[in-house]
């Protein structure tokens, strides 16, 4: 009798998974990694699986944070706000990534917020399904996972999102479980955003309206992430390695962690600051600043613990499809010199997000093809 060797077990059952029937089965639940947990399920299906060592390159320097930068009375006193500016711009060229604290948006906001997208994501299947859809056009996107036929592998985690400006959903659009409190938080979202797109300009050296003016801070899209726990997370990740699309990032994140980023060619984790808001630079922004400020990658870890529940706050006009999505950006004439010539192709937001949704979470760059 033929012993078949381990190898050839293993090629005998990739020959007969069916990656694409259990996307389908899966997706058809309308109910996501929680309606998987919710199921019974002990084990991570195949389709998640990453095949990615989580703990290959992971930094373990301790004396490597993201920095973390005070905003307290920088409206009025300008050595605060100078020193405030001086930081940034040094976050922004060496990590693309900073945390803030004294931000001004309220800590009971804040935990509301979580709440809300917690109760969102645990409330009934039935009445989160009313909700599934990835069509940009709906006023609510509920899914889990973007683009599952084009990334490698499925993430643990579930989304709910909406664009809160510069058209909200009427009232009674929203989800009843984090209506009033998305609609607050949004408000309070956008006037911090505003205030950082401030220091942002003036760390490059340009007039405080500057990129307000752009209508940087013009488009507000919201999406609350839910990880439920994993049961195996070594096998698979919460989020894959991206970068975001946007002009800035601004994440409310639960003290679960998990968030890392990669920095010199190391993964380091960006553990919760008590009351602190990370702030990341996106794509369209290191666009417009011509590399000055950079966009990096980032992934969430799954883990045995949780769930674990985050708020990210984009600032994008791209969810506007009757000015958004044509709006052409290119690089800052102020910032270019015969020294430092530009170094990407003027181009729409219409023609990023387009790329950035075609490509899929590959672990790409999502700006190569707009480089000069």
């Amino acid at each position: 009798m033929e012993v078949k060797s381990t190898n050839q077990i293993e090629e005998a059952m990739d020959s007969s998974y069916d990656r694409k029937a259990e996307i389908k089965a899966f997706d058809e639940t309308k109910s996501g990694v929680k309606g998987l947990l919710d199921s019974g399920v002990k084990r991570v299906p195949r389709m998640f699986h990453s095949g990615i060592d989580i703990t290959e390159n992971t930094g373990s320097d301790s004396k490597l944070n993201v920095p973390v930068i005070d905003l307290e009375s920088i409206h009025n006193n300008p050595a605060l706000r100078k020193e405030a500016v001086t930081k940034i711009r040094s976050a922004c060229q060496e990590w693309g990534f900073f945390q803030v604290i004294n931000h001004g948006i309220p800590i009971p906001v804040m935990d509301d917020m979580i709440d809300g997208i917690r109760r969102f994501h645990e409330q009934d299947a039935d009445v989160r399904k009313q909700f599934f859809s990835r069509d940009l056009k709906s006023k609510i996107l509920y899914y889990s996972n973007n683009n599952l036929s084009k990334d490698k592998f499925a993430n643990w985690r579930d989304t709910v999102g909406c664009s809160m400006a510069p058209n909200p959903p009427k009232p009674e659009e929203l989800p009843a479980v984090f209506g009033d409190i998305i609609t607050e938080y949004s408000k309070k979202a956008m006037a911090l955003g505003c205030t950082i797109f401030e220091l942002l300009s003036e760390a490059l050296g340009l007039k405080p309206s500057y990129l307000k003016e752009l209508n940087c801070a013009e488009g507000l899209f919201i999406q609350g992430h839910y990880y439920p726990p994993c049961p195996q997370p070594e096998l698979t990740l919460g989020t894959s390695k991206h970068t975001d699309t946007a002009f800035i990032t601004i994440l409310l994140q639960d003290q679960l962690g998990g968030l890392q980023i990669l920095h010199e060619n190391q993964w380091l984790n960006v553990p919760p600051v008590h009351r602190g808001l990370v702030v990341n630079i996106g794509d369209i922004l290191q666009l417009i600043t011509n590399d000055n400020f950079v966009s990096v990658f980032h992934r969430v870890l799954a883990n045995h613990g949780g769930p674990r529940v985050s708020v990210a706050s984009f600032f994008t006009n791209s969810h506007d499809p009757d000015k958004g999505m044509s709006k052409v950006y290119g690089p800052i004439k102020e910032l270019l010199s015969e020294e430092n010539p530009p170094m990407y192709r003027k181009t729409s937001i219409g023609e990023i997000m387009a790329h950035h949704f075609a490509k899929g979470l590959d672990g790409n760059h999502a700006l190569k093809p707009f480089r000069l």
